[in-house]
C-alpha cells in the first residue's frame, strides 16, 4: 500500500485546517443552527450587477480574457481607486484576480524566498501565515491587543524588524476584531518604514466598510504607494462573495512578477464576473452606502448588547464582526464555540483561529439580519448565565 503520510510535503502536511471552516462544517450539520460564523453580506448582489452578467452570457461573452483582465475592467478599477485615494495606477499594474485571496496569494509567493520572514498583524484572516509558510518564509506575528483598539502600534513594527524582515502584512479595516488604522496610525508606521527596503501588503478588502469617518489607504501616506501592494475586491462591498473578483495593484517591477504566477496558476479571472465587475464598480455607489448603513446599525446594537450581558467588546469601526472578550466566562475560545453551538444552537468562531493572541475572544459576524442577531444574542446570554 502507498504511504500518503511519506509522499505529502511537509509544509502542507504541518498546516492547520481553518477554524473558520471548522465552525461552519459544524453548524451545518445540525438542524436550527444559527450561524453568525460566515463573513458573508446577506444582501443580494445588485440586480444591475447580475442583469450585466446575465447580458453578457446572453451575448456569447464567455471566452478566456486577457490573462490580467479585462481592460475596461483594469481601467474602471484605476479610476477607483485614484478616486478613492489620490493614488494613480496604469491599468496595467493591476491584475484581476479570482478573488482578493488569489491577490494575497500571488503577491507573497512573488516576494517570499526561503528564509524571509514576513511581518502579520494578528489577530486576522486566516490565509496569511500559511501563504508564508507555503512559500518558504516565516510568518512573525505583531500581536494587537484590546487596549490599542487592536492597532498596530509603531514601537510594536519596530520591534519586530530584522534584517531578514521582507514583508509586512496590514490587514485594515480588520477582519475579524473589525479594528481600523486612522491616518495618523499609518504616518507612525510609514515612519518606522522608511529607509528599509520591507514591502507592505495592505489588505483593503473592507475598505468600504467604515463607520464613523472616511478609511484612509497606507497608500495615501507619503512615498508608501512605491513600496505597497494593494489588495481590494468585489465580495464584501458589492456582495459578490460567489463571483470570486479581486484586484491586486502594485508597482510595475512588482506586478510585472505577480502576473507570471497568476498566468501560470489561473489563466483569468471568471469573463462573466468581470462583465458584473464594471457595472459594480462604476453604477453601485449608492448601493454600498444602503448596505454600509444597514450594518452600521447592526454593528451599534450588537456592540451594545453584549456589554450589555456581560461580554466585554470593543466598538469596532470597520468591516462586518465585532470580537467579544469571553474571558469572564472562564472557558477558552474553543470551549465557549464548541459548547454555545452543542447546548444553544449558535455558531460563532473561536478567536485562535484568527492568531493565538485571539484567545480569550469569539468572532461574531454582523452580516445577518438584525432578527437573527437578536435571536443569537438571546440564546449566548442564556449559555453565559449556564457556565
Amino acid at each position: 500500500m502507498i504511504d500518503y503520510d511519506k509522499l505529502i510535503a511537509r509544509k502542507c502536511y504541518d498546516m492547520k485546517p481553518s477554524g473558520i471552516r471548522r465552525f461552519f462544517d459544524l453548524a451545518n450539520a445540525r438542524e436550527g443552527v444559527i450561524s453568525l460564523g460566515v463573513g458573508e453580506p446577506d444582501f443580494q448582489t445588485p440586480w444591475n450587477v447580475r442583469q450585466a452578467a446575465i447580458s453578457s452570457l446572453e451575448r456569447g461573452k464567455t471566452k478566456y480574457t486577457a490573462n490580467a483582465g479585462m481592460v475596461e475592467l483594469k481601467t474602471a478599477i484605476a479610476d477607483k481607486i485614484r478616486k478613492d485615494t489620490g493614488v494613480s495606477y496604469e491599468p496595467s499594474d493591476i491584475i484581476v484576480t479570482v478573488g482578493g485571496s488569489e491577490g494575497i496569494d500571488i503577491a507573497i509567493r512573488a516576494l517570499v524566498d526561503p528564509g524571509d520572514e514576513v511581518l502579520v498583524v494578528e489577530p486576522c484572516f486566516v490565509c496569511y501565515a500559511p501563504i508564508v509558510s507555503l512559500s518558504g518564509g516565516t510568518p512573525v506575528a505583531l500581536e494587537t491587543c484590546a487596549e490599542d483598539e487592536f492597532k498596530l502600534t509603531a514601537s510594536q513594527l519596530k520591534s519586530k524588524i530584522t534584517d531578514k524582515t521582507k514583508m509586512l502584512i496590514l490587514p485594515f479595516p480588520n477582519n475579524p476584531t473589525g479594528a481600523v488604522m486612522d491616518r495618523k496610525d499609518l504616518e507612525e508606521i510609514a515612519e518606522v518604514l522608511d529607509g528599509t527596503d520591507i514591502i507592505v501588503l495592505t489588505d483593503e478588502i473592507y475598505s468600504a466598510l467604515t463607520y464613523g469617518g472616511e478609511h484612509t489607504s497606507i497608500i495615501q501616506i507619503g512615498d508608501m504607494a512605491e513600496r505597497t501592494i494593494y489588495v481590494n475586491g468585489f465580495s464584501k462591498a458589492y456582495s459578490m462573495t460567489g463571483w470570486r473578483l479581486g484586484y491586486v495593484a502594485a508597482p510595475t517591477p512588482l506586478s510585472k512578477q505577480m502576473l507570471k504566477i497568476h498566468q501560470y496558476a489561473i489563466m483569468c479571472s471568471p469573463t462573466v464576473s468581470q462583465y458584473a465587475g464594471i457595472e459594480a464598480i462604476t453604477s453601485c455607489d449608492s448601493d454600498i452606502a444602503k448596505m454600509r448603513t444597514e450594518y452600521d446599525q447592526r454593528r451599534r446594537w450588537l456592540v451594545k448588547a453584549l456589554n450589555d450581558i456581560g461580554l466585554s467588546c470593543f466598538e469596532p469601526r470597520g468591516a462586518f464582526y465585532v470580537f467579544p472578550s469571553i474571558q469572564s466566562t472562564g472557558l477558552s475560545s474553543e470551549e465557549f464555540c464548541e459548547r454555545l453551538l452543542n447546548e444553544h444552537d449558535v455558531a460563532v468562531v473561536p478567536g485562535n483561529a484568527f492568531g493565538d493572541c485571539g484567545e480569550g475572544f469569539i468572532r461574531i459576524s454582523y452580516a445577518y439580519s438584525l432578527k437573527h442577531i437578536m435571536t443569537a444574542v438571546e440564546r449566548i446570554a442564556e449559555f453565559i448565565k449556564t457556565v
